[in-house]
C-alpha cells in the first residue's frame, strides 16, 4: 500500500538528464503550483541540459497534486518531477 503521505494519481517524469528550473527565470513566476489543472501541450516546466533550456511539456491534462523536483537540482531520466492527477 502506498504511504499515507504520498499523493496519490500518475507521476510526470524527467525525459532527460539536466536541471531542474521551475521557471523561466529567477524572477518569474512558476509554471506550475500544485493545484493548477494544466492541459496536455502546456509547458510545466525547464530541464537545462548543456546551457540549453529544454522546455517540459506535459503529456496529459490533469491537476498537480505535488511538485517533486526542487528548484535549481539535477534530475536524471526518469526521476518523478510532479504527481498529477
Amino acid at each position: 500500500a502506498p504511504a499515507a503521505s504520498a499523493p496519490a494519481g500518475n507521476e510526470s517524469t524527467a525525459p532527460m538528464v539536466g536541471t531542474f528550473d521551475a521557471a523561466s527565470a529567477p524572477d518569474a513566476a512558476a509554471y506550475v503550483n500544485v493545484g493548477d489543472t494544466i492541459s496536455e501541450g502546456q509547458t510545466i516546466c525547464i530541464i537545462e541540459a548543456m546551457k540549453v533550456m529544454n522546455e517540459f511539456k506535459s503529456d496529459t491534462s490533469a491537476t498537480i497534486t505535488a511538485i517533486i523536483a526542487k528548484d535549481g537540482e539535477a534530475v536524471q531520466f526518469g526521476d518523478t518531477l510532479f504527481q498529477v492527477q
